[in-house]
């Protein structure tokens, strides 16, 4: 966007006005939208923000509290561009209004500290990550956290830490860039060679989705490469208003992922997936990264999306198994990928794959959003819950971190006897039994 006196947006990550010029302000969008369909509120609605953000950048409109809490209430799930006809990118444009928010006077100083905090000093410092990760492994297990849940003291020192505590998964009891060497061949003939980022929150909470991932690409035939040395992707920071930091850790996985030789770069996370694919957007104005990183997006693919290119299971014992698979927002609409993991899990012998009812609906985890904006999220889950419930499934698979964490609370909070998994889990499961 060119920026002009009359604008009310500064500076720089300023939404596109080819973007918004865009949208054509259809309505298609209304009946995908989640919080659209919490409110039926016009300005809850994607087309709604689109018209907020258009009337901030022509200066018709200050950015105001309504504004940021408006930027802030949307998921960011982007099934509204699925829905869209005119193939509006709106998450940039949300995205881009966040950065503007977060340098406004509408982020309370100790919000923004606290995200800089942990987006920046915490998250992508692995050696910083694992120490807190280890404190909160021995909280979790020696007995301290039930103590503390039963006294009830964080809801008296705060809700939102209360919850946050609720919500966090369990840290692993191993971390998968501690366990695996950085170079891993297969038993058989190499057929590829791929590198693997652990990611951050994958790395210490969801070590084992990370584990079944290498051991399944191993049986497919891959050597994997597990980069020493490797930070976070940048996602959670350019969702929540902090294009800066994105931006420099995009760059430092690009230059270390690019000193290597390497067919494919596999993802097990959605979010971090989708937030790779798009480093040629993200460094764009950058003409030292710009074209070598659209190369490096080409490459990189979701694990269920490399299995349905790739994978030759045969020989695989027969499982009786009832499931049904939640599909990933920013899998199913961000990446485009949907019918891909229905593919692959349809070649294991005896699952039964139960539909889903809005199986493409978001399950209201969003990042951060099941922590900032709570009360909305359990409601969003709930109706995600309402549906899995119906399927009677054994087996919940999603192939999202945040998605699985959610869905597991959801399940135990809502009443859903299933076992939440990442569907790579399922099939090394079928792979350890041949």
């Amino acid at each position: 966007m060119q920026n002009n006196k009359s604008s009310f947006f500064q500076n720089v990550d300023l939404p596109s006005d080819e973007v918004i010029a865009q949208c054509i302000h259809c309505g298609s969008c209304l009946q995908s939208c989640p919080t659209y369909n919490l409110t039926y509120d016009e300005k809850s609605s994607p087309r709604g923000r689109i018209r907020l953000i258009k009337a901030v950048a022509q200066g018709e409109l200050e950015i105001t509290e309504t504004f940021a809490a408006e930027m802030n209430f949307c998921l960011d799930c982007q099934a509204c561009e699925t829905a869209c006809p005119a193939g509006v990118k709106y998450g940039l444009l949300v995205e881009a209004a966040r950065v503007q928010i977060e340098n406004s006077k509408f982020t309370p100083g100790l919000n923004r500290f606290i995200k800089k905090f942990f987006f920046r000093m915490i998250i992508p410092d692995y050696s910083r990550l694992k120490f807190i990760a280890r404190c909160l492994r021995f909280y979790q297990r020696s007995g301290l956290q039930k103590f503390v849940n039963w006294i009830g003291i964080l809801n008296l020192l705060s809700k939102s830490i209360s919850r946050a505590e609720k919500l966090s998964p369990q840290i692993s009891s191993f971390f998968s860039d501690e366990i695996f060497q950085e170079r891993i061949s297969p038993r058989g003939k190499r057929r590829f060679r791929v590198l693997f980022p652990t990611g951050c929150l994958m790395n210490i909470m969801f070590s084992d989705i990370n584990k079944d991932t290498i051991e399944v690409l191993l049986r497919t035939g891959c050597e994997v490469i597990i980069p020493k040395m490797q930070t976070c992707c940048g996602s959670l920071q350019a969702h929540n208003g902090d294009m800066e930091i994105a931006r420099k850790l995009a760059k430092q996985n690009f230059d270390l992922f690019s000193r290597y030789d390497y067919d494919y770069l596999i993802s097990n996370s959605a979010g971090c997936g989708a937030f790779m694919k798009e480093y040629g957007h993200i460094l764009k104005s950058d003409s030292n990264y710009y074209q070598s990183a659209k190369k490096f997006s080409d490459k990189v693919l979701d694990v269920m999306e490399f299995l349905q290119l790739h994978a030759e299971f045969s020989d695989i014992e027969e499982m009786q198994i009832n499931a049904t698979y939640h599909e990933a927002c920013h899998l199913v609409h961000t990446q485009k990928i949907s019918n891909q993991p229905i593919e692959v899990l349809k070649k294991l012998p005896g699952l039964n794959l139960i539909p889903l009812n809005e199986a493409t609906w978001c399950c209201g985890s969003a990042g951060i959003y099941n922590i900032v904006n709570f009360d909305d999220s359990m409601k969003i889950l709930e109706r995600k819950i309402n549906n899995l419930r119906v399927t009677n499934a054994e087996i919940i698979l999603t192939g999202n971190p945040g998605c699985i964490g959610q869905i597991k609370y959801g399940c135990k909070v809502f009443g859903a006897n299933a076992e939440v998994l990442h569907p790579v889990t399922l099939i090394n499961r079928y792979l350890s039994r041949s």
